[in-house]
């Protein structure tokens, strides 16, 4: 996730043509931690789905497919479209007006959200498009290797 954010960072930063600084420099740290948390997000909730996979149809090459694997994963991604989508939003909306903003304070403010409005962007359609299409991809070849779904205990 964080390579696409910083893609999205590094190109806001070149259309607006802001020198690096310190504040821009703040602004990739907080963006970075955002888009490591909304994947390890999108990680946690493909991995329930896979354990509600395997209570449903059990953890083995003869009672799992591919197929079944892509459901699952397509619901735990559905689960947290919204709430993603809602939170970006949020966030655009209020960084938006400080990118905007012409008084008092707002050429040290603009440089920190610069960065973190464009590697919002990329970021989301990282963690809702790629994420969920690599983590299938793993679990099927854990699938075909190991003949089981390796699951995650996150909850400790």
């Amino acid at each position: 996730t964080v390579p696409f954010a910083l893609i999205g960072g590094v190109f806001m930063v070149y259309f607006y043509g802001v020198n690096l600084s310190v504040a821009i420099a703040v602004g990739f740290i907080a963006l970075f931690g955002m888009a490591i948390e909304t994947a390890m997000l999108m990680t946690i909730y493909l991995n329930e789905a896979m354990e509600n996979m395997v209570e449903k149809h059990g953890n083995s090459k003869t009672t799992l497919t591919p197929a079944i694997i892509r459901e699952f994963v397509i619901q735990g991604a559905a689960k947290r479209l919204r709430p993603k989508l809602m939170t970006v939003s949020v966030g655009l909306f209020g960084l938006i007006p400080i990118l905007w903003a012409t008084g008092v304070g707002s050429d040290m403010m603009r440089p920190i959200t610069i960065p973190l409005i464009g590697g919002t962007i990329t970021s989301t359609i990282y963690v809702l498009l790629i994420t969920p299409v690599i983590f299938e991809m793993i679990k099927e070849r854990e699938l075909r290797r190991k003949g089981k779904v390796t699951l995650i205990d996150a909850k400790e």
